[in-house]
Order: C-alpha cells, then sequence, then structure tokens
C-alpha cells in the first residue's frame, strides 16, 4: 500500500485547506455541469476540423527560445504556483498522477509527476512547451477549462480523440485579482487510477495560488482578512481585500470579489468605509493593539448585512506610521479628458492590451495617436520594459532596413564598426510602436511581415537569427484597407497588424474641448514665469477656439498655446486675442460660414434635400474619401454607398 511522503513545504496554510477539501464530497456548481462542458467542447473540436480517431494539428509545441520567453514572462505565476504545486502532488502521488500549470494560452510551463506515468506523458506530449489549447487537442481538461473559464473534469471517452481515452485530467483556471486569466493548474492521470476529490483539490490550489499572487501584489498595503466564521480566517476560503491607508480597496481575492458583486464596486475607487460599520482608523487601531485577534464587522452583502470575523494585516514600515497609498490611476484614465469617442477608443484597448493582438490607430495627423500608444505601454504588463516609436516617414528609404533590423560589422559602407541591434531589437520584452506605417516602403512591408511571422530578427549583412517578443501598436493617417485594395499597402501585413483598429477623432470633432485646453494649461514646467500656475483664455476667445476647425489637432493646439504662454506678461494669467500668433487670429476672426442644415424649412429645403446637401459637404471637406465622409457622417461605407448611387447618372 503507498504511504504518502511528508508535504514538501509543511505549511499549515496548505495543510488545513488540503484536509478541509478531502473531508467532504465536492460538488460541481449546477450553473455548469461536466456533460455541458463537454458537449460544447465536442462541437467546438468538430468545427475546429479535428477527427476523434485522427491526430492532434496545429502549432503543438513551441521552441526552445519560444519557452524561455514564456517562463520569463510568467515568473511571478512560476514561483507562487510551484510550492503548491508540490504539496498538492503528495496528495495524488498514489495514483500515480502528474500535476501541471501552463499559461494563459494553454502551454505547459511547468509539471511534476510519478514516474511510473511520467514516461506516458512524455508520448502523449504532457511535457513543458506542448500546446494543449482545445482547437488542437480537442476536448481536454487544460484547453476547456480556458475557454470554459472554470474547473472541469475530463474523463476517459469524453476525451474528444480516441488516443487521449486512457486519462482522466481535471483543470481549473488561475486569475488575477482583475479577473484576469493567467493560467490552468491540471491534474492528469491513467483512467483507472483517478482522485476522488481531483477537482476540489485543484480548484483549492489555483485559489491558494491566487491569494499568494495577491499578497505579493499588495505586500505594502493593508490586508483585510475575513470570514463568516472566526476558523474560517487563514484559510482558502477566506475573502481578502486590499487597502490603502484611507481605506480605498485596491485589490480583492475570488472570495472577497464574490462579496462585493452586485454592490457597484470600483477597485481604486470604493472606500471600505462604505461597507463596513467601522472606520478605517479604527481597523488600523485594532491591528495595532490586537494584531492576531481578529474582530467582528458587519458588512454590506448583497444589500443586506451581514456578520463576519476580520483581521487586518499592516505592512511593517518606518516610520511606525503608515503613509497613504496613492491610487494608481492607468495612464489610459490620464489622457481621458472626457470625450465619448476616445474613451470608447481607450475602452477596446483595454481589452486586449496584455493579450497578443496587435493594435492599430487611425486618426488625422496630430490627433494623439502616440501619446495613445505610450498609454497603451504604460498601462500594460510591459510598462517596466522598453517603448520604442519608429515614424517610418521620418528615416529615409535607404537607411529603414538598417534602422528597423540592425545590421552586422561591415555590412554596407558607412556601418559602425561594432554594428547595430536595430530598433526591433531594442523593443525585446516591452512595446513597438510603427507610426505612420502606412508611409513604410513596400520592400519593408516584406521583411517587417516575415519578422512578425517568426517572432525573430536577421540583421543586415547576416549574422544569428535573434528572437524578439513585443506588443506591437501601429498608426498611420491613411486609409490602409483602400491602400490594400489600391496595392499600394500589403494585404497580409494589413490583416497581420489589424488585430483591434480603434478610430482616433480629430480635434473638433471632440467634445472636451475646454478640458484639453485646461489640461495643457496646467504644465508646471512652462507656466514657470506665472507664479500662480494658473492660467485661463479669456471667454470670448475661448468660444472662437471651440468653432476653429483646428487643422494640425493636438499638435496644433499645444503650439498655439505654448506661443500664447510665453507672449504672458509677468503675473498675467488670461490669455487674450493679442496674445495669439496672427496667422490664427485672422483665421479666427473670419466669420464662420452658415450651415445650410441649420436653414428655416421655409427656405424650400426638405429632409432629402438636407441630407443630399449634408453627403456633398462631407465629400468635399474629404476630397473624395468616402471612408472619412462616412465617419463624418456618423454612418457606415456601405450605407454612404447607397445614399450616393441613385444621384449618380445612368
Amino acid at each position: 500500500m503507498c504511504q504518502k511522503s511528508p508535504p514538501v513545504h509543511p505549511v499549515s496554510y496548505f495543510e488545513t485547506a488540503f484536509n478541509n477539501v478531502q473531508a467532504m464530497p465536492y460538488t460541481t456548481p449546477p450553473s455548469l455541469t461536466p456533460s455541458h462542458a463537454v458537449a460544447r467542447s465536442w462541437q467546438r473540436s468538430l468545427a475546429a476540423g479535428l477527427q476523434p480517431e485522427g491526430h492532434s494539428q496545429g502549432n503543438l509545441h513551441c521552441t526552445d527560445a519560444e519557452l524561455r520567453q514564456n517562463l520569463e514572462r510568467n515568473h511571478r505565476l512560476l514561483s507562487h504556483s510551484i510550492p503548491v504545486m508540490q504539496y498538492l502532488f503528495e496528495q495524488v502521488r498514489c495514483n500515480q498522477n502528474i500535476v501541471i500549470l501552463a499559461d494563459q494560452n494553454g502551454t505547459l510551463m511547468h509539471t511534476l509527476g510519478d514516474a511510473l506515468f511520467l514516461d506516458k506523458a512524455q508520448r502523449i506530449a504532457l511535457s513543458r512547451g506542448a500546446s494543449w489549447q482545445e482547437e488542437y487537442r480537442g476536448t481536454n481538461a487544460i484547453g476547456t477549462a480556458l475557454i470554459e473559464g472554470t474547473g472541469v473534469e475530463i474523463h476517459g471517452n469524453e476525451h474528444f480523440l480516441t488516443r487521449h481515452h486512457f486519462l482522466t485530467c481535471t483543470a481549473a483556471p488561475i486569475r488575477a485579482c482583475d479577473g484576469r486569466l493567467l493560467g490552468v493548474l491540471d491534474i492528469s492521470g491513467e483512467e483507472h487510477h483517478g482522485h476522488p476529490h481531483s477537482l476540489g483539490l485543484v480548484t483549492t490550489a489555483a485559489h491558494m495560488i491566487e491569494n499568494r499572487l495577491l499578497l505579493e501584489q499588495h505586500s505594502q498595503n493593508i490586508c483585510l482578512h475575513f470570514h463568516t466564521l472566526r476558523e474560517g480566517i487563514g484559510t482558502v476560503a477566506e475573502g481578502i481585500v486590499a487597502l490603502s491607508e484611507d481605506g480605498i480597496i485596491l485589490g480583492a481575492n475570488r472570495a472577497a470579489a464574490a462579496w462585493l458583486q452586485g454592490l457597484a464596486c470600483t477597485l481604486g475607487l470604493t472606500n471600505i468605509e462604505q461597507l463596513v460599520d467601522i472606520r478605517m482608523r479604527a481597523l488600523l487601531d485594532h491591528a495595532q493593539r490586537q494584531p492576531q485577534t481578529p474582530l467582528r464587522l458587519h458588512w454590506l452583502h448583497r444589500n443586506s448585512i451581514s456578520s463576519v470575523f476580520a483581521r487586518v494585516d499592516v505592512p511593517t514600515q518606518s516610520p511606525a506610521r503608515l503613509q497613504p497609498t496613492p491610487i494608481r490611476l492607468d495612464a489610459l484614465s490620464a489622457l481621458d479628458t472626457g470625450d465619448a469617442q476616445w474613451r470608447s477608443a481607450a475602452d477596446k484597448v483595454r481589452r486586449v492590451m496584455d493579450k497578443p493582438i496587435p493594435i492599430l490607430i487611425q486618426g488625422e495627423s496630430g490627433a494623439g495617436k502616440e501619446f495613445l500608444a505610450r498609454a497603451i505601454h504604460d498601462s500594460s504588463h510591459r510598462r517596466d520594459k522598453p517603448f520604442v516609436a519608429i515614424n517610418c516617414a521620418a528615416i529615409p528609404d535607404n537607411l529603414i532596413e538598417a534602422e528597423l533590423f540592425g545590421y552586422t560589422s561591415g555590412a554596407f559602407t558607412g556601418a559602425r564598426k561594432e554594428g547595430s541591434i536595430g530598433r526591433l531589437r531594442e523593443a525585446h520584452g516591452g512595446t513597438l510602436f510603427l507610426d505612420e506605417i502606412g508611409d513604410m516602403p513596400l520592400a519593408m512591408q516584406t521583411r517587417l511581415l516575415r519578422v512578425l511571422q517568426e517572432r525573430s530578427v536577421t540583421p543586415l549583412g547576416g549574422g544569428k537569427t535573434v528572437a524578439v517578443d513585443f506588443a506591437l501598436i501601429c498608426a498611420t493617417h491613411c486609409h490602409l484597407r483602400e491602400q490594400a485594395q489600391d496595392g499600394r499597402f500589403r494585404s497580409d501585413l494589413y490583416y497581420r497588424i489589424n488585430g483591434l483598429t480603434v478610430y482616433l477623432p480629430p480635434l473638433r470633432e471632440r467634445s472636451d474641448f475646454e478640458a484639453i485646453v485646461k489640461n495643457m494649461l496646467k504644465n508646471p514646467l512652462e507656466n514657470a514665469q506665472n507664479p500662480s500656475n494658473r492660467l485661463w483664455i479669456a471667454h470670448g476667445l475661448l468660444s472662437k477656439m471651440k468653432q476653429y476647425n483646428w487643422p494640425g489637432n493636438l499638435r496644433q493646439l499645444a503650439s498655439v498655446l505654448r506661443t500664447a504662454r510665453a507672449m504672458l506678461d509677468p503675473h498675467e494669467n488670461e490669455i487674450d486675442w493679442h496674445h495669439l500668433p496672427d496667422d490664427l487670429l485672422e483665421e479666427l476672426r473670419e466669420p464662420v460660414p452658415d450651415s445650410p442644415l441649420s436653414a428655416p424649412s421655409s427656405s424650400g429645403h426638405n429632409l432629402q434635400a438636407l441630407e443630399k446637401i449634408a453627403i456633398e459637404q462631407a465629400l468635399q471637406a474629404s476630397q473624395g474619401n468616402i471612408s472619412q465622409a462616412a465617419r463624418t457622417l456618423g454612418i457606415s461605407r456601405q450605407t454612404l454607398y447607397r445614399k450616393i448611387l441613385p444621384q449618380s447618372p445612368r
């Protein structure tokens, strides 16, 4: 009979958690029974073109270089998962199982297994670097848990591929405190050796990893541990919220998130004092007097009051009194001045910025495309890595290849003796921003496409191919789809960089003009000659500026305000007409032409006539560009074509 080895990490927290799970049968949540999950997975497997008697297909295994990069990206997840995996393995050792950690894409990063089963596992690619995405392997616990977003068990012939029928696999997702999927924890073994509590064990272990990640992330913040039972504090079932000193909720584990659900709580904005019957100061005083003694709180929970026990953990700092923790607003929030179109674009990029999806920003010159790109980088998990911006229109054609891809010594006349790694390699680990990519020569587009496909760079003059990893953001004022259709831009490159396209509105279309001006006037460096550092624009002038077309957009506005600021006399705070450049004064004083759309109905314009006038104006303003005209009118290109075609002569 198999004897359990002593735990590798005899931590009471682990031990208590697993003992509690094994003492009771685990029941699958009624919202998602295994049969439902398996049925949906089989449908997806068939749709992917897999055959039960066939083999796995697709990109099944990453290269050694890709695996190293993957492990580096997920080092925090690995460091917190391995101790839990070791303890989990001790619980299932007798059943000849292996414990597996996969990343958010289903690539296996770490395995810990029974020697009797490891050989079989290797033969079916249950090893590091193998991908177990559902579209490649069919129904399996890792891939299916990724898609379903919850713990699943796949037994024997529930696997889609016949060659996996000897397996029983159980997996549970691991999530960050903001809900992002980080990876999957899995227990796999032969069907007849399955552990009776696998789903409960692996789900508990996943929650433990999540808690460890949360506590590390907020090691310098106050943490409130709570449970309805005094004995529940310190177990995997406890709720944990991270707080600033003034009580703002900065993070929450899965159990705490369930308590906050339905209460319109927002991380970084909601104060714990809104939910409990005690002031933050009193919580801190209790932690100082009785640090290990839970206190009883009344907590607003789903519109009712619940009684909980809570323990407050305060980080050790010197001096003794904690400094308030500032609320971290991401860089995208800092740029948000209230325009609905801009906010819509920002909301979209937030959803994809930490995923392997390229972003394409379109908008007029000066509309703030690079500002948005930098904000995306600074808000992402790559913010501590390089942000490399390249203006494709500003590099001479004969130098762009060397600039992007680097070169070896002696690659061409004038090349530096030591060579150059190139801007693409400089972006490794961070973000590559290709501004005005529509102006990139076609020959360079071909090479760039190869880099994006292979994720490696070969410098000019030969040399070793080097793997690169970067988030890709492109920007252009051109209409790339039309350029691709006309053959002026490679269509395959267009579809490669067009993961998510967002459109930045020009300044004349934004509703937050006054807020933008106010932000630009807040620059303390450029306000140095004004002691109060408070500047404003005269009301009449501001109204005229709001009506102005601003062909240079934000770039032009910033230049105008910089000049006006320099024209101010000492101790002068109001920018007025005489502070502006003469060329702008002339344009601002020109009368604004009345729009035909504002003409009274008595003028004889019916709705159809007004529509025709609006279309003609939009086409004239866009110089015949259908896409731009459609955006101006707020309709699709197809709708605009339908309205134009009947007007065309037959």
